[in-house]
């Protein structure tokens, strides 16, 4: 359930960084929520590996 729900927080998180963008918003406001968006995809992604223990 967890990685399901990271990777709807980057998308949520990507619809952001691009709205900020188009809003001609900060670049470092732009560029944080890009950094978190990445972040929610790669844990999510990594999460639905198999991995030892599973």
């Amino acid at each position: 359930m967890l990685p399901t729900l990271l990777l709807v927080l980057a998308g949520v998180l990507v619809g952001g960084t691009w709205s900020l963008y188009k809003q001609g918003a900060s670049r470092r406001a732009v560029l944080t929520t890009g950094l978190l968006a990445a972040l929610a995809t790669a844990g999510g992604l990594l999460w639905l590996l198999p991995g030892e223990g599973s």
